[in-house]
């Protein structure tokens, strides 16, 4: 168990020296990411209906989409910007896959 937390802690820290690293360009993919997977779980998400709950959903999905813009367009620090993009595509795919099954 302890092995499996130290890989994936090294797994985070090389993605982000990586994202630290070509910055620029995986800003423009990651927000290309984000946006498409956050659209497809909205989609998902209108597809059940628009009572109170979907609408939480698409609260919660778009919160976490714009968070990551929110953090890239006013220019935080790399390592902000890339746990914002983590929560973004994270909260976007579990929206999806709920909302398939």
């Amino acid at each position: 168990m302890f092995n499996s937390k130290l890989n994936l802690m090294t797994i985070y820290n090389n993605l982000l020296s990586d994202f630290k690293e070509l910055y620029l360009g995986y800003s423009a993919l990651a927000i290309i990411v984000s946006s498409c997977l956050g659209s497809i779980a909205v989609m998902l998400i209108l597809a059940n209906g628009n009572s109170i709950g979907p609408m939480i959903e698409l609260f919660l999905v778009v919160t976490a989409c714009m968070s990551y813009n929110t953090a890239l367009l006013s220019q935080q620090k790399p390592k902000l910007v890339f746990n914002s993009l983590i929560f973004s595509v994270g909260i976007s795919l579990i929206f999806i896959i709920v909302n398939l099954l």
